[in-house]
């Protein structure tokens, strides 16, 4: 077979499928199911200083090729993750990239502090709204993403960090170059567009928080723009992701110019998507000629 293995920010991936934040918990479920140990990583749960609850519930909604979710990060927290959840994760033999999340850019930094030379990678969730200024989202503006990037990688000496970008912003070419000035180490996007799906009969929004993250097969062409987008906007290496259910969506990705990707809303709808992805990889390589899987990034021809 094809060499999956990949290589990211030093880390030697066994091949470029990663569990995406949100979607994969800590892993000790899906690890019922199959060995996860078979996964390039494991992206977490986003974690913050303190246990959160989330959101009031419904904050799960489906639609057609997408689901909506208003969450709101519920999670048991950063210290109780390193104490009850780091150890057996690493344990896998998968790497590890702790997502991470933050009111503040303090907080952000604090965060990355306690877990630097612990995770394999900080994976910064800048979907987050920034309470000091407002409640935007500190991905929102470039000027956000660059300052709440240089405060994270301030508190990391050990462990690289990448940047995981909002689709809701002017332009993603400019975000990333943004977080590449503010010392990020890789980027992974794109992270849910804010949607809306409403109950027609009660004539409310369907979820309690009234809006949610929209993710899903059906984002899967927009998401590989923008990763096209920002693999030729930067220097530093693009994981990507939106809508990832099979082998044939990945190549698209690494095609655009992602060195790995993450699976995440497929996790939902069919628990071993992640294996059979990259059995797939495999066996698309194989039949394509294709050594390594790593030939792939960057690979695409535009017309004309």
């Amino acid at each position: 077979m094809a060499d999956l293995t990949v290589e990211l920010c030093g880390l030697r991936l066994k091949n470029p499928v990663i569990a995406a934040s949100g979607t994969f918990g800590f892993g000790r479920e899906f690890d019922e199911l199959y060995d996860i140990g078979l996964l390039g990583g494991v992206s977490t749960k986003g974690l913050t200083l303190e246990a959160r609850l989330g959101n009031p519930v419904p904050r799960i909604a489906e639609a057609r090729g997408v689901i909506l979710n208003a969450v709101g990060l519920q999670n048991p927290g950063v210290e109780h993750f390193i104490k009850y959840d780091l150890d057996w994760l690493k344990g896998k033999g998968t790497a590890v990239i702790a997502n991470v999340a933050g009111r503040t850019k303090e907080e952000y930094a604090d965060i990355c502090a306690r877990l630097d030379g612990l995770a394999d990678m900080i994976e910064l969730n800048i979907s987050c709204p920034n309470v000091k200024c407002g409640g935007m989202a500190f991905g929102i503006r470039p000027e956000s993403v660059e300052e709440v990037t240089r405060s994270a990688k301030s508190a990391l000496k050990k462990t690289p960090l990448m940047v995981k970008l909002s689709p809701n912003v002017e332009s993603i070419a400019a975000n990333a170059c943004a977080a590449e000035r503010g010392g990020a180490d890789a980027l992974s996007l794109v992270n849910t567009f804010t949607g809306m799906a409403i109950d027609i009969e009660r004539r409310k929004p369907i979820i309690a928080n009234n809006t949610g993250g929209v993710s899903g097969a059906g984002i899967r062409p927009i998401a590989v723009r923008m990763v096209f987008e920002a693999a030729n906007a930067v220097n530093i290496p693009v994981v990507g992701m939106g809508g990832i259910t099979c082998a044939e969506d990945a190549v698209e990705f690494l095609m655009a110019g992602a060195v790995a990707i993450q699976v995440g809303t497929a996790n939902f709808t069919d628990p071993l998507a992640c294996p059979k992805i990259i059995e797939g990889l495999g066996c698309w390589c194989d039949a394509h000629g294709v050594k390594k899987v790593s030939e792939l990034t960057g690979a695409l021809r535009l017309n004309g």
